[in-house]
């Protein structure tokens, strides 16, 4: 096949892998781009193997990260490269390992590896795209309770790559089977994919070891502005939540509404210091009283140096006010909460001038206590990361919450995404999930993945819902760092190794045939 014709089906194919994910969330063009970007793979060597990731990376990552458009197009491009470089590297090894026995097995592992080094760095990776996190609302989603996010994106991988890999090996190679040899080949491709779905259906879900039941309230308050001119007036941020808290404790006071055993302020929802600014202080305490449970609020903290502030989750009793157990936020987002570099940069990109301190992460798990229940609270970009949620899982979260600030992409995909993934982590950790963002999207997910409650407008609006605490942790949880690690370093040994074979084998090769050219592997031996 032409190294065009592989680069521009690479590309297409990193489209259609984007349009799994919310929106649209097409399982079947994600199927089918996997497949296509494997089956052009078929014989290619190392070098066309990078140039090809790189095709289906840009292909994918543009696509996907296309809301990035708001803070502008250089950030999304940028960002978009930079992952594509972890699908070039992907690339390079799917074609290196295709020769190594049981070819299926190596492929997947190098897939797992790529996400799991993509999710690391640099500056604290981006997880955003894992294939595990277009699974929401499928069978396929159970898998992540029993092994985990990473296992489950290696498992959807090598449904789609037994497929590509019988694909690539009739129409890129142009070999001639027989009809039993091409039934034993579709029947031994299509075994993958069927099993990976079929036993998913078996595989329970839903509350790990249920505990008690209790009403939760979340507050959406709307903010001013869109785009990356949101939250330009931070008083009326606080003011709206405030505001929409007041109007719930009148109706509860009526007995028009259920009375909350705790309540849930998103992210950001004051960026200004109450413990320094008394007019804040005074809005958030008077809402917090009028509610009368203690209610989980997103604030904005100055310190702990000049220049620098922390993003952190407060737990205000409407008795006693602030408690001293706070969680601060682990994951920042580079280039939005600060500035990599930034003495080095900043003097030459004057846009950044647009964040003049640094938030400063912090290194606990998100477990407070919140009245009668044991929540797993963390921040927007947080629940993409896997130590996040396990933290918060093995140290005694009852109830999963996720305070969000999607206000500056709303009206883009990236809302939905980030729901996505909210549906899946409550799968995978086996809890109800919470979700409170300033303007959407706001919900309540069960256990099992199923929906129980969201906002679809940016309105104010407070959702209330009965939810049951869970005291278990899930294989998943348990085990899926674990499966990650092991199946990583059976990637590189397996890279290691063909690079080994391919030196062992041009010092030999002496039959015409171009060094480096791959064969497709025989699926019999690959599933």
């Amino acid at each position: 096949m032409p190294t065009v014709l592989r680069l521009a089906v690479g590309a297409a194919a990193g489209v259609a892998v984007a349009a799994g994910f919310p929106t649209p969330g097409s399982v079947v063009l994600l199927a089918g781009g996997l497949i296509a970007f494997v089956a052009v793979l078929t014989e290619a060597g190392p070098r066309t193997g990078a140039a090809v990731g790189l095709a289906f990376g840009l292909g994918f990552m543009v696509t996907l990260l296309s809301w990035l458009r708001v803070l502008g197009v250089d950030a999304w491009l940028l960002l978009a490269l930079l992952c594509a470089c972890f699908y070039a590297l992907l690339g390079w090894a799917l074609a290196l390992v295709a020769r190594l026995p049981l070819p299926l097995l190596w492929s997947t592992a190098c897939w797992v590896g790529m996400e799991y080094l993509r999710s690391s760095v640099p500056f604290g990776g981006f997880p955003w795209g894992r294939l595990a996190f277009a699974t929401a609302g499928t069978p396929v989603v159970a898998w992540t309770r029993w092994l985990g996010v990473p296992a489950t994106s290696g498992l959807v991988f090598a449904g789609c790559a037994a497929v590509g890999t019988l694909v690539g090996a009739e129409l890129v190679t142009r070999r001639s089977f027989g009809v039993p040899q091409r039934i034993r080949r579709a029947c031994a491709a299509l075994a993958v994919p069927a099993a990976v779905v079929g036993v998913s259906l078996a595989l329970p879900v839903g509350l790990v070891d249920p505990g008690a039941q209790y009403t939760v309230a979340t507050v959406q308050g709307d903010v001013p502005g869109t785009g990356a001119q949101s939250l330009g007036d931070q008083h009326q941020v606080t003011a709206n939540h405030a505001q929409a808290t007041l109007a719930y404790a009148s109706e509860v006071a009526a007995g028009l509404a259920p009375r909350p055993d705790l309540v849930l302020w998103p992210e950001n929802s004051t960026d200004i210091d109450p413990f320094t600014n008394p007019d804040i202080y005074a809005t958030i305490d008077t809402a917090v009283h009028a509610i009368g449970v203690p209610t989980l609020v997103g604030v904005v903290t100055d310190g702990p140096g000049p220049r620098e502030a922390q993003n952190v989750a407060v737990v205000w009793d409407p008795v006693t006010g602030p408690q001293p157990d706070r969680y601060v936020k682990r994951h920042l987002v580079p280039f939005g909460e600060y500035i990599p570099f930034r003495n080095q940069i900043a003097p030459f990109v004057h846009r950044l001038d647009q964040i003049p301190r640094d938030m400063v992460p912090g290194d606990a798990p998100g477990v407070l206590q919140v009245g009668p229940v044991t929540v797993g609270t963390m921040m927007c970009f947080d629940v993409a990361y896997d130590d996040t949620i396990r933290d918060d899982a093995l140290n005694g979260a009852q109830l999963m919450v996720v305070q969000t600030n999607n206000a500056t992409y709303f009206g883009t995909d990236q809302p939905e995404q980030q729901w996505g993934i909210e549906r899946v982590r409550a799968v995978e950790t086996g809890h109800d999930l919470a979700v409170s963002s300033v303007n959407g999207i706001s919900g309540f997910v069960a256990a099992d993945g199923s929906v129980l409650q969201r906002t679809h407008d940016r309105n104010r609006q407070v959702l209330v819902q009965r939810i049951t605490t869970a005291t278990g942790v899930t294989l998943g949880v348990r085990l899926g760092g674990w499966i990650e690690d092991g199946v990583s370093l059976g990637a590189l040994g397996a890279v290691v190794a063909a690079l080994l074979r391919r030196r062992r084998s041009r010092r030999r090769d002496d039959d015409g045939r171009p060094v480096g050219a791959l064969r497709a592997p025989d699926l019999e031996h690959a599933s």
